[in-house]
């Protein structure tokens, strides 16, 4: 070889081999790598050829759209001065494949991640510049020309999907396009925005919407500059509304959207209505105080032209593992017609709500809760939220319970303080308990061996209570409530029961229940009444009463002796002997003896008696109780010696199921009985009447049940002519008895599966095909116990779409409708009675109500509640609602054409809160005397 042909090749070596070391390329796949803080030098975004060398070491074939930054930058290092690292290292990961590149470049391909300080980013292709601190991000596009991988950027806590991102970790800049941020319940959108240091966004022409869809949301604000500080507010120029791409004359100079995660005090913004009768006004608006995680505070304010107003306040406290509740109070002034005018009138009107409800984790031995819901009269027919909900408006009573109890363990004793409030709204009256303490002490056997050895012995089965109940009450009008005298109007006493009784067996098949019972009753008055000789001489008063104020003691006592048994038969029927029917009959008899003496004897001075006379000279004896009317009963006159005889029957039939090898129970007859008492000591009419009742169980979700009495004791004429009880029993007329009436109810729900389950029970395919359906589900499930295959991991479920014969999906319409008739028969004792067969007209009343809704798609469904007054023979009051999803927006319609409150209501609205005031309403003034055409 000669000189000059080996210097060339040893020329050609050293070139290839300064060629491979000043490459320094490789390519890693699933490689992770970290960039210390020493290599890492601050630059600014650079538009220089960066975008050259990414398009030549894209060895993919991903065309790069990177475009010069015009971002400036304050981290430009000057001329000379040595580059300052970052402050923490930079961390990244590709699925496919890191690219290094001159100049200290980083081409991530295929999922990659880039990770610094709480700074994340995701995309299919990123670039990184180690010396400048920039990243470029970017999604790829597939055959289809669809594009995936996009970047999605996450700074703390708020994530951002854009389509490019351009970053620089040192400033904390950027500039981002097709930009997607979800902040509280809406998404902030923009082609073009620039990121700040603060993690605040700068866009322009951006939008604002709440649908879910916000790559071609429903609706939208049309933003012509921005500024967005996630998770604190957003605030805009002017602004526009745009609906399914169409812009709206509807602007605003700007607006201000708050977003919070936690409880934040603020203004309540009001509601604009119009009422004919109120005129214009404003309703709802105020101020919401968050006083604390545990407790906030609401008021509210409603305002009318024509002098109407309102005040509410509302507050939520909770306590954890304690208590939580509500509480609310209104007051309103209703001013109704113009001043001056005969149909002008004021009225002011209070409510209260108070719900409090204890944890049950917070003291097994202590309880408080509250069920408070009071109101005058007249508030919920003149509150303004009312006037289109026909169920406040047409509610007749309302009731209040406030409940306090203890149990002490060590004593076994309870004690249990309610307070309770009844109010009747037609009427204004309202009946109140304040307080209604009940003392009770647990069953106890004193003659009960605390060692015991051997068989129970006969006393040791003696057990005795205590129950005493003090109550304090008063039934008034509400507006005289607070001026009742605690003495002279409000009905107090207390009460003492103690009854001693046990059990024993007598000849192996009948129980025997001895008992004895004391009460004892102590009140603070009484009432002597007298007849009043100056009643015709003017005063007006044939009675004349005095009320004597103490203490005042009431007692009685009884003891009974009861005895029961069961008798049990079978019957085994000749027909269906592949069934193997049998029937089961038991028969439940039981007879009671009670006695008691008569405490309307002189000595005790329960009862007492004045002379009446009549202006024809006539005198009747008049007996009475001074203790009749107040907060418990009075011992009954006459002695007690009654005999009671009962039975109770029970049919049941239990088969063979021709489906499986299975015994079946049905239930024929549930209950039939049958009682009637017998009074020893009476000098007439000793039967009492004789009760009937009957349980059938027709199904597994309704029971028929009947209880009904049949007069023993009939009427008859007396020798002036009126209509008196008779002292003969009917039977000995070889009559029954008089049948005293009887009430019941019905209700039952259609739905899509009723046809469907009444053709299963007729058929008897029900069995059969709830086998296949269990058979089904099995060979889904195969594999171990939980459903599970071999690897442990639970399979999901997976339906198919059910189809008809002709292989289309099966079209299903939920709906269902509910039924419910009630009736009741009873003696019409104000019609005259028939002279020939002694009997009282009977008198028949019933009422039919019926509700229902149909979804009639996924979107629309309606539903309404009505129902007929057979004896006011009018339908009753009748609403019928209509909604439609609009998945933005909700649309409803609410209407009663029939009934004392007519109306209607329409309504567009937004379903974010935030954009509450958002919508559109059309309803009817709030007079019942629409007229309908």
């Amino acid at each position: 070889m000669t000189p000059l042909k080996a210097n060339t090749f040893i020329s050609f070596i050293l070139l290839f081999v300064l060629l491979l070391l000043s490459g320094e390329a490789a390519s890693q796949r699933r490689r992770r790598g970290v960039v210390p803080p020493e290599r890492q030098q601050a630059d600014s975004l650079r538009g220089d050829s960066l975008g050259q060398r990414i398009a030549s070491s894209h060895r993919r074939g991903v065309r790069d759209t990177l475009q010069a930054d015009s971002l400036q930058m304050d981290t430009l290092a000057a001329p000379g001065k040595k580059k300052q690292p970052l402050d923490a290292p930079v961390t990244y990961e590709a699925n496919d494949s890191i690219v290094f590149a001159q100049g200290g470049y980083a081409h991530l391909y295929g999922q990659g991640k880039v990770n610094y300080q709480q700074i994340e980013l995701a995309a299919d292709v990123i670039t990184m510049n180690m010396d400048s601190s920039t990243v470029y991000a970017h999604g790829v596009e597939d055959s289809l020309g669809v594009k995936k991988g996009t970047p999605v950027f996450k700074d703390g806590e708020t994530p951002y999907e854009t389509n490019t991102i351009r970053y620089n970790f040192k400033s904390k800049k950027g500039i981002i396009s097709n930009v997607v941020s979800q902040q509280g319940e809406g998404y902030v959108t923009g082609n073009n925005a620039k990121k700040g240091t603060n993690d605040e966004l700068y866009m322009k022409s951006g939008r604002y919407t709440t649908c879910d869809h916000h790559e071609h949301p429903h609706f939208y604000m049309q933003m012509t500059y921005a500024k967005v500080r996630p998770k604190k507010n957003v605030v805009t120029g002017p602004a526009y509304l745009v609906v399914e791409d169409v812009p709206l004359p509807l602007a605003v100079p700007f607006f201000f959207f708050p977003f919070s995660s936690s409880y934040s005090s603020g203004f309540l913004m009001p509601t604009y209505m119009d009422d004919s009768s109120r005129g214009f006004g404003l309703t709802d608006g105020g101020y919401y105080f968050a006083i604390s995680d545990k407790m906030d505070l609401k008021l509210r304010a409603d305002i009318f032209t024509k002098g109407s107003w309102a005040l509410n306040a509302e507050s939520n406290y909770i306590k954890r593992y304690k208590y939580s509740g509500l509480f609310q109070a209104s007051y309103q002034v209703t001013k109704t017609g113009d001043k001056g005018l005969p149909d002008y009138s004021v009225a002011k009107d209070f409510k209260i709500v108070w719900s409090h409800r204890q944890d049950a984790k917070a003291n097994p031995n202590q309880t408080f809760s509250a069920s408070v819901n009071f109101a005058t009269s007249s508030y919920e027919r003149t509150n303004i939220g009312n006037m289109y909900n026909s169920n406040a408006m047409s509610q007749n009573t309302k009731t209040s319970s406030v409940s306090y109890s203890r149990y002490f363990f060590d004593r076994k004793l309870t004690v249990a303080a309610t307070t309770n409030i009844a109010q009747t709204m037609r009427d204004s009256s309202v009946n109140v308990t304040l307080p209604d303490l009940n003392i009770s002490l647990s069953t106890l056997y004193p003659f009960k061996r605390k060692k015991a050895a051997g068989e129970e012995r006969w006393y040791e089965k003696i057990s005795i209570r205590y129950t005493g109940r003090l109550t304090n009450s008063i039934q008034t009008k509400d507006n005289l409530l607070f001026k009742s005298n605690l003495m002279k109007d409000w009905k107090n006493g207390m009460k003492h029961e103690i009854p001693v009784s046990a059990t024993f067996t007598l000849f192996k098949y009948f129980n025997v229940t001895p008992s004895v019972s004391y009460t004892e009753r102590w009140y603070t008055r009484k009432v002597m009444k007298d007849w009043d000789p100056n009643a015709a001489g003017g005063s007006g008063k044939e009675v004349a009463t005095d009320t004597i104020y103490g203490f005042h003691r009431v007692y009685n006592y009884n003891a009974s002796l009861g005895i029961n048994t069961k008798i049990y038969g079978m019957y085994n029927p000749i027909f269906l002997p592949k069934k193997k029917i049998q029937i089961r009959h038991v028969i439940t008899p039981s007879v009671s003896i009670s006695a008691a003496p008569d405490f309307g004897s002189s000595r005790y001075g329960y009862y007492e008696s004045y002379i009446r006379n009549y202006a024809d000279g006539r005198r009747d004896t008049v007996t009475y109780s001074p203790y009749s009317g107040q907060a418990f009963d009075v011992p009954g006159r006459g002695k007690q010696g009654n005999i009671t005889f009962s039975i109770s029957n029970n049919l049941e039939m239990k088969y063979y199921s021709s489906k499986k090898d299975t015994v079946k129970k049905v239930s024929l007859i549930d209950e039939l009985g049958a009682n009637i008492s017998y009074n020893m000591a009476a000098a007439t009419r000793p039967w009492s009447d004789l009760g009937l009742n009957l349980r059938l169980k027709l199904s597994k979700n309704y029971t028929f049940s009947m209880s009904s009495s049949f007069k023993t004791y009939g009427y008859k004429f007396d020798k002036n002519g009126n209509v008196v009880p008779n002292d003969r029993t009917e039977w000995s007329y070889g009559r029954f008895g008089i049948f005293q009436g009887y009430g019941s109810s019905f209700s039952y729900t259609f739905n899509n599966d009723t046809w469907k389950k009444w053709k299963e029970k007729l058929s008897g395919t029900g069995d059969s095909d709830k086998e296949k359906k269990d058979e089904a589900a099995s060979e889904e499930g195969e594999g171990t116990e939980d459903g599970s295959d071999d690897t442990g991991i639970p399979k999901k479920k997976v339906e198919k779409a059910a189809v008809d014969s002709d292989g289309y999906q099966v079209f299903k319409m939920p709906w269902s409708l509910n039924f419910n008739y009630s009736f009741n028969i009873s003696e019409d004792t104000s019609k005259p009675i028939n002279r020939k067969t002694m009997r009282y007209p009977y008198r028949y009343t019933h009422n039919l109500s019926a509700s229902g809704n149909i979804k009639l798609s996924n979107k629309w469904a309606v539903s309404f509640n009505s129902g007929y007054d057979f004896e006011a023979k009018k339908i009753v009051q009748t609403t019928f609602n209509i909604t439609r999803d609009l998945h933005c927006f909700s649309m409803s319609a609410s209407l009663s054409p029939f009934g004392q409150w007519k109306y209607y209501n329409f309504t567009i609205r937004a379903n974010a809160s935030i954009l509450q005031d958002l919508k559109w309403e059309q309803r009817s003034q709030t007079q019942s005397n629409i007229q309908w055409y």
